[in-house]
């Protein structure tokens, strides 16, 4: 059993993961008996269908006052009050004050699509596996398409994990049109670090949602929202044909831990030096949407 670790940006150290639910996980996917479970409850998405019921209902409100306490949030960051929130799960999509996360400015940087522990990856066709040896990238089993994959096979990625703790509202890293946007279905396992050690597979076999957004100087950017464990609900709010800012919201999650995956073409995104040095030891690092994610290469 290993620890999470990632590396935080603004406390300039490594740190450890506190996983939400962390027992439960463990033992579903590193135990036999929990395995056979998880096939059962994933493939079915029965367990994800019955929390997200309770945590609409009236009731769950409750929660969100300890959950406050515990994860330690910042109340004054809300854009609405904490008593307004009719459910956990109208909590848990809340909106932010747009100076609660500031958005880069210049005008070749790419931000940050939401708060997360990001996973660099500046070229896809060079690594020698993702959270595990020997785990790739099947970009057409993720993307769903031959011919949008054959755009990427060596471009740079930035998988983006949220957890449960996190804000889970997801936003544009970059200006451009939305030419294409369509569901994936699939089961729904979780993306913690605990079970991608197991399979990579999770990520393309999850449910999700992808959105290619065509830009002037960056080419097609794919912009992947990942269902999960507990997140049955991928909700965009912008659609299809529609113009994005950077830093516009793309959408939000329901309950539960998550991940969006954005992919750049070949030679197009300097990744941020953090990205890269972490990226290459298989570590996560921690930052906020609209921070620095890279520069356009010119």
């Amino acid at each position: 059993m290993s620890d999470i670790r990632f590396y935080n940006r603004y406390s300039g150290q490594e740190e450890t993961e506190v996983v939400y639910g962390e027992g439960f996980l463990r033992w579903t996917y590193e135990t036999t008996m929990g395995k056979i479970g998880l096939w059962v409850l994933a493939k079915r998405v029965i367990f994800s269908h019955w929390y997200g019921w309770r945590m609409n209902k009236d009731v769950s409100a409750e929660r969100i006052r300890p959950f406050i306490e515990h994860y330690r949030l910042d109340e004054n960051e809300f854009l609405e009050a904490t008593e307004s929130y009719s459910s956990f799960n109208d909590f848990f999509y809340r909106k932010l004050k747009d100076s609660a996360r500031p958005l880069v400015r210049g005008t070749n940087e790419i931000a940050l699509p939401a708060d997360a522990r990001h996973l660099g990856v500046p070229n896809l066709g060079e690594v020698d596996g993702l959270f595990a040896k020997g785990q790739f990238f099947d970009l057409k089993a993720l993307l769903g398409s031959v011919s949008l994959s054959d755009n990427y096979p060596r471009g740079a990625a930035v998988i983006s994990r949220l957890c449960p703790v996190d804000y889970h509202r997801y936003h544009s890293p970059v200006a451009g049109r939305i030419v294409e946007q369509r569901l994936i279905n699939g089961p729904l396992f979780s993306v913690s670090p605990i079970a991608l050690r197991q399979s990579m597979g999770y990520l393309w076999e999850n449910k999700r949602i992808l959105t290619v957004i065509e830009t002037p100087d960056l080419g097609k950017v794919c912009f992947v929202a990942i269902g999960a464990t507990c997140v049955g609900s991928i909700f965009m709010t912008a659609k299809e044909g529609e113009t994005v800012e950077k830093g516009g919201e793309l959408g939000y999650f329901a309950f539960g831990g998550s991940c969006v995956i954005t992919i750049f073409e070949h030679g197009r995104v300097k990744l941020a030096d953090d990205l890269v040095e972490y990226g290459s030891k298989q570590l996560e690092v921690y930052a906020r949407v609209g921070d620095l994610l890279g520069t356009a290469v010119q």
